[in-house]
């Protein structure tokens, strides 16, 4: 297993607006919600990386306003064609 460190001031942890137990899961989380919305992470890796179960994972991705399925517009014009 691979472990990171990373130090913050207490400033950045203040500006997080979370409790400072806390900071590492938030930081964790938000690592995996971003490789997610760049394509570089699956929604199973991603929620494997934020250290939560899968569905938990696409329904707080709301909360950062990514999407959890893209489709092209074509992708939806086949799924609804053959629905």
């Amino acid at each position: 297993m691979t472990e990171v460190s990373l130090s913050l001031s207490d400033t950045a942890v203040a500006a997080l607006h979370v409790a400072p137990d806390r900071v590492g899961e938030e930081l964790r989380f938000a690592a995996a919600v971003k490789l997610f919305e760049l394509g570089r992470l699956s929604s199973g890796a991603a929620a494997a990386v934020a250290g939560v179960p899968k569905p938990l994972f696409l329904q707080r991705l709301t909360d950062y306003q990514v999407p959890a399925f893209r489709l092209t517009a074509a992708e939806v014009e086949h799924d609804f064609a053959n629905a």
